[in-house]
Parts: C-alpha cells; structure tokens; sequence
C-alpha cells in the first residue's frame, strides 16, 4: 500500500504564498503522473485541502476517482472549526493513521 502522508496545506518552511502554490504543483504532477496512492491521510493544517476553500480539490477528486481513500484528522477538523467543511474523504482518527503508517509499504511525504 502506498500512503499519502500530509501534515500542512504548504509544502515546506517558508513563505506560505510559495508553499501553497507548491502544493497545488505537487498535487497536479502527482495527478499527471503514473504513482498510484491507495491512501491519503491529511493532519493538522493539510485538513484545508478536504474542507470548502480548497485549491486542490479537484486533484483530490480525481486521485478518489482513481481508487485512492481520503481520511482527515477528526481532532484536527475541531481544532480548525473545520468538521462541517470536510468536502472530500471521511473523518479519521489518530488509531488509524498510526495503523496506516505502520502497514504502509512506502510512504510519501511531500
């Protein structure tokens, strides 16, 4: 199984304008790519890209549509206020990103 693993809407340190455009670049190459992610797990602030103002939802849509599963940290949607938002994927929990991580034969972190 290859996991997605996502813990900011920003791709590195830095500037966030630069870091969120490198996300979106990360995430269109991803979609245009032959890499087949079976699992995307989005913690702390990347729970922005599955909730409404996303600006990489679309890549997200079509990752889905290739049979890849979306889970968002549930603690992390009320920390940001952001549970009635989630848009793409379900409600994770912190028990099965661990079991994830663990079962994973490679993970990607951008």
């Amino acid at each position: 199984m290859t996991l997605l693993y996502i813990n900011s809407d920003q791709m590195g340190q830095g500037d966030a304008e630069l870091g969120t455009k490198l996300m979106r670049v990360f995430f269109e190459n991803l979609v245009n790519s032959d890499v087949e992610i079976d699992y995307i797990v989005c913690i702390n602030s990347a729970i922005n890209i599955t909730t409404k103002g996303s600006s990489v939802i679309d890549y997200l849509k079509k990752l889905q549509d290739a049979g890849a599963k979306i889970s968002s940290c549930g603690t992390c949607l009320d920390h940001y206020n952001k549970r009635d938002d989630l848009i793409i994927g379900v409600v994770g929990t912190m028990k099965q990103t661990i079991e994830l991580l663990v079962e994973a034969d490679k993970v990607i972190r951008p």
